[in-house]
């Protein structure tokens, strides 16, 4: 992949950080954005920008100052957060926060490489979705809501962007050890007075362990390096532990019923408090 450009976006920190490292080391000269960065080349060579993807301003200024580095064969977008909370508790503003950040920054950062792309007869785009894409889970309503965005927003970029040589790729990672608590806020609602607390306890404990010891977010990075190397990409990429790929077939052939059982099961192991 000599000469090959590809922007990267939320590559401060967790699955960006791994996938802009493992690019780099693939060969592809790596331009790379977080609201964290200021504008300098590493020693490492990836030449970092800031980008704040919720900020239109700053997405188009780092289109044109990355353009200058090298026009994009590919774009990857990792930027993203979340709030735990339940859909009830979390206020609107929060689910706004986490929709502007994980959907609409993507939405801000394509329309301004889409163009680019099509002047060029084509490119790869790939937009980091989640496990969470696919089915919900408790206390995630915010970011599952955003990442389901991505999936559907994803199937009609694809077919609108194939007549110009636009290829689309989810990546769709299960538990990885990566990120920061700083973008896992929980909601501010959510305290031991909420009726949710109990059950939020055990979720969020369940959460905490399954990331803690989740996969290697090395090899993920890895593995879309390969993937971007390759003439044609998949639609959808998964990089999930077995158990992981068992849920998503659970929730596709077995039901809503069974499928509500098992989760519940699985993250919530305490029964809810009952109002005085």
């Amino acid at each position: 992949m000599s000469g090959k450009t590809v922007w990267i976006t939320g590559a401060s920190s967790g699955l960006g950080l791994h996938t802009a490292a493992a690019l780099r080391r693939d060969g592809w000269k790596v331009i790379a954005g977080a609201r964290s960065f200021r504008e300098e080349e590493g020693a490492d060579g990836i030449v970092r920008l800031p980008l704040d993807v919720t900020d239109g301003e700053s997405v188009r200024a780092f289109c044109r100052r990355a353009a200058e580095e090298g026009l994009p064969d590919a774009l990857v977008q990792c930027a993203g957060m979340l709030v735990l909370g339940s859909c009830e508790e979390t206020e609107t503003e929060e689910f706004r926060r986490v929709m502007d950040t994980n959907f609409l920054g993507m939405v801000r950062m394509n329309r301004q490489v889409l163009p680019l792309m099509r002047q060029r007869g084509g490119g790869k785009i790939v937009m980091f979705s989640s496990i969470n894409g696919l089915l919900g889970i408790p206390f995630q309503g915010a970011y599952t809501a955003s990442k389901h965005a991505i999936e559907g927003y994803a199937e009609c970029l694809s077919l609108e962007g194939q007549p110009f040589g636009i290829q689309v790729m989810l990546v769709e990672p299960g538990d990885h050890r990566s990120g920061s608590d700083k973008y896992r806020p929980h909601a501010a609602a959510m305290t031991e007075k909420s009726p949710y607390a109990a059950a939020y306890k055990s979720a969020t404990d369940r959460i905490h362990r399954d990331e803690t010891g989740g996969s290697d977010p090395d090899r993920l990075g890895r593995i879309v390096a390969r993937t971007l190397d390759r003439k044609r990409i998949p639609l959808r990429k998964r990089v999930a532990s077995a158990d992981q790929h068992l849920a998503v077939w659970v929730h596709r052939f077995l039901g809503a019923r069974v499928n509500r059982w098992v989760l519940r099961c699985y993250y919530i192991r305490k029964k809810p408090v009952k109002p005085e």
